[in-house]
């Protein structure tokens, strides 16, 4: 039997500092530029029956400037880096080449001690399959955005590297359990800086 029809619309978070300095996100607030896009926007998302967002500050601050009313979901969490939060890509890799190397061909490898990949794509995956019909919208981090396309689009982990999902863009998935599409992807919000 077919479930009610559901919509998610995935919308990335405000930038924050680690946005500016190309860093794995270390649970930061809002930068100043985050702050102005996020309030460029309030009053330009589609309506919903009801707003979940990561626990993260920059996802908590994103729905206060927009004046959303939302629940946190600790499933919606970002990408865990665990070492690595905070660094930058270039840090990490003149320190530890053969990790970055490990960490972005083995969607199984945790070199930086926190989620991998695999793990990532399947708690977002169960998120979805536990949608309820109606519209969600949820304010969650860039990675967790690409890992729902991924999953619905049922592609291998590693597809997850060829998306780019920019801050304040919304991606709007329709369907339900085991049946989702995307509509749209990685959209800018109406206002927003691209």
């Amino acid at each position: 039997m077919i479930g009610a029809a559901a919509r998610v619309t995935l919308l990335a978070h405000a930038p924050t500092a680690a946005t500016a300095a190309a860093a794995f996100p270390a649970r930061e607030p809002l930068d100043d530029r985050g702050r102005m896009w996020a309030e460029r926007g309030r009053g330009r998302l589609p309506r919903a029956g009801r707003v979940r967002c990561a626990p993260e500050p920059a996802c908590l601050e994103t729905c206060a400037l927009l004046g959303l009313p939302a629940e946190p979901d600790a499933v919606l969490a970002g990408w865990d880096l665990g070492r690595w939060a905070g660094r930058t890509l270039d840090d990490v890799a003149a320190g530890s080449p053969g990790a970055v190397t490990a960490w972005l061909t083995d969607p199984d490898a945790v070199p930086h001690g926190g989620e991998s990949l695999s793990a990532l794509v399947d708690r977002v995956r169960l998120w979805l399959g536990s949608a309820p019909g109606g519209h969600t919208l949820a304010v969650c981090g860039p990675d967790v955005v690409r890992a729902a396309v991924v999953a619905v689009l049922g592609a291998p982990p590693t597809a997850f590297w060829r998306l780019d999902v920019a801050p304040m863009t919304v991606t709007d998935l329709r369907g339900g359990p085991d049946r989702w599409t995307v509509r749209a992807a990685a959209a800018p919000v109406a206002g927003a800086p691209t």
